[in-house]
């Protein structure tokens, strides 16, 4: 059967990219912009989502045993394809976190900035303080990030005033940069089942209406006649 391996669960490639220069090089300095930074968590994100593919294609995960009972390699799956692949997701993992870090402190150093900017523009003008700065990081922050699709009449997300095509700023605490292909938005809405949840929406000119930006009350809940919780289908921006 083989020699057995007790250590086959762990990586043994290198945890980088194995050729080739990486986009990852260029984020990693200090002067990034931060919308470079932002490229390149979805890049990650991008990259984290295909490696999962990979891994399910196998019929396993990160925790999935590779031998067998006596402690030898299976041989039903692709075990150094499998591990070359967990080791880049779990590089990958570090590296995700690391750019959410510094497109943080990024958008805190950008509203100290125009603060600044702000403050010194006011006293040369002899002006009062105005709120110029907290919209403008505002306006980044609550880029919108999925749209919606469908809209399912007397669903909850209906009553909500939840309308096709609006464009979601926020979702309870979810942004743009923390909704994960939208899988955040889901978990948000299982865990407030029959409690109401703020939601940020940009809804675009139509004929005889001007556009309007509103803050809907969203309350998901069972039992209204339908599919899931919303009654409502959102799609990725």
């Amino acid at each position: 059967m083989g020699i057995p391996m007790d250590s086959i669960h762990a990586p043994t490639v290198a945890s980088g990219p194995t050729s080739g220069p990486s986009p990852r090089n260029e984020a990693n300095r200090d002067d990034v912009p931060l919308m470079k930074l932002i490229q390149e968590k979805d890049r990650v994100e991008e990259e984290l989502k295909a490696l999962g593919g990979v891994l399910d294609s196998h019929g396993v995960n990160m925790n999935t045993s590779l031998t067998t009972f006596d402690g030898y390699p299976r041989d039903d799956i692709d075990v150094a394809q499998i591990r070359t692949t967990r080791a880049r997701v779990i590089h990958l993992r570090n590296d995700y976190k690391d750019l959410m870090a510094r497109i943080e402190r990024g958008l805190h150093a950008h509203h100290a900035s125009v603060a600044e900017a702000e403050k010194q523009r006011l006293n040369a003008r002899g002006s009062s303080t105005n709120d110029d700065d907290d919209s403008m990081t505002s306006d980044l922050v609550e880029t919108p990030f999925a749209k919606v699709n469908t809209v399912v009449s007397g669903s909850p997300a209906e009553q909500a005033g939840l309308k096709a095509s609006d464009e979601i700023r926020r979702f309870g605490n979810i942004t743009w940069m923390n909704h994960e292909k939208l899988s955040k938005i889901a978990e948000t809405v299982q865990r407030n089942e029959g409690r109401m949840i703020r939601v940020k929406v940009s809804r675009r000119a139509t004929e005889g209406h001007p556009a309007e930006e509103l803050v809907l009350q969203l309350t998901p809940r069972s039992g209204w006649g339908g599919r899931g919780l919303l009654g409502c289908h959102l799609l990725p921006l």
